[in-house]
């Protein structure tokens, strides 16, 4: 890729690298959160009557492993624990913002597939947002979303094909690679991507603090 393509950002090797420490810092936080998340939302689905449930409860566990693989990121080490702390602040906001997020990228894969992807990449920030400024809205999260991420689309693309070959051989280990390594590497290494893409977008002036609810 172009220097240009990678102007102001951490290069993808490094965020992975950096990724893989923080793994190695807070290994079995981050497997527990990997391990009780899927189960938590297992136990909702097998239970017919809260079915409904299940559709609130997962944009809110998106949020929730957002917040927490952001923490890991930043070197914080978060307990298991951390997850679930704060869960019902602005409960409604980040239900409302996942699903508005999903409902557009919904919207637009009607419309054309290839346009949906696109915005899918636009809109993948949207948890982490959530999680991370509490002063941004359930409408405009996505919106942020889509400003940071003008121009980088390709870049979150190729993170995530980067780890298709780890997905591909979790398979022959029946998940259990999945669990102990891919998942927490692969979710450490998004956040710590979507971390770079705020504060470059922040220094290009896509967007600004008071955008992201921040007082200067």
């Amino acid at each position: 890729m172009s220097d240009v393509f990678r102007r102001g950002i951490m290069d993808r090797a490094e965020i992975k690298s950096i990724a893989r420490l923080r793994f190695s810092e807070n290994r079995w936080p981050m497997i527990g959160v990997c391990v009780i998340v899927p189960l938590i939302m297992t136990a909702v689905l097998a239970i017919p009557v809260l079915g409904l449930a299940g559709l609130l409860v997962s944009p809110l566990l998106s949020v929730m492993m957002a917040g927490f693989f952001l923490d890991c990121w930043r070197g914080e080490q978060p307990p298991m624990e951390r997850l679930f702390q704060g869960a019902m602040n602005r409960m409604g906001t980040k239900l409302g913002g996942i699903l508005w997020m999903e409902l557009k990228v919904f919207l637009w894969t009607m419309l054309l597939v290839v346009p949906g992807i696109v915005k899918a990449y636009a809109y993948s920030l949207t948890p982490y947002l959530l999680a991370r400024y509490p002063n941004v809205g359930a409408m405009e999260a996505s919106e942020l979303s889509d400003r940071i991420t003008s121009g980088y689309k390709m870049e979150i693309f190729v993170m995530s094909l980067s780890f298709l070959g780890w997905i591909l051989l979790s398979g022959f280990t029946f998940g259990l690679l999945a669990v102990f390594y891919v998942v927490p590497y692969m979710n450490t290494s998004m956040a710590g991507l979507c971390d770079e893409l705020v504060q470059n977008a922040l220094q290009e002036g896509r967007v600004t603090r008071e955008m992201l609810g921040e007082t200067v």
